[in-house]
């Protein structure tokens, strides 16, 4: 028997098979379906423009002051939060302290960092956009409970996946 391994039979795999690209039909229902959720949740009854309106700042403003619902956070943490640069978030922090949303103070532990604190009127003010965003679409409302279970359980589990 040759002892050379270059010219020994290739063993079988043992790694797990590749998975097997999508059926084209199952690709374009996923597109469908995709679609579907995209418009529902981003295009009818638009809630980024409704938390605009309701709170008289752009969306990104808002979306910093609930990401600081959680508690104060540095700058930095601030910006990679909203996968932003430190500039863009320091013009929307110095915006949000002109408007009294947000305070800036001294990080206790280190001088070198700011953190960006909510005040009570910015507390009050995430809070509304949370309500607004958390509150489901009307149609979703006429669907009936075993309808929802059903939902809950497909988008769960891609969720899980």
């Amino acid at each position: 028997m040759n002892e050379n391994p270059l010219t020994e039979p290739v063993a079988e795999s043992v790694a797990e098979p590749a998975a097997e690209p999508a059926a084209p039909d199952t690709t374009e229902a996923a597109a469908r379906v995709w679609a579907v959720m995209r418009n529902l949740v981003l295009e009818h009854g638009d809630r980024r423009k409704e938390v605009s309106d309701a709170l008289d700042m752009s969306f990104f403003r808002a979306k910093a002051l609930r990401r600081l619902r959680g508690g104060p956070l540095t700058m930095r943490e601030l910006a990679t939060g909203l996968v932003s640069d430190k500039a863009y978030t320091t013009l929307i922090v110095d915006d949000l302290e002109r408007r009294e949303l947000v305070a800036r103070t001294v990080h206790p532990d280190d001088r070198r960092y700011k953190l960006v604190t909510l005040t009570p009127a910015g507390l009050l003010a995430a809070t509304r956009a949370e309500q607004i965003l958390a509150r489901p679409p009307a149609a979703m409302l006429d669907l009936a409970p075993e309808e929802l279970a059903t939902l809950e359980r497909l988008l769960t589990g891609l969720l899980e996946s």
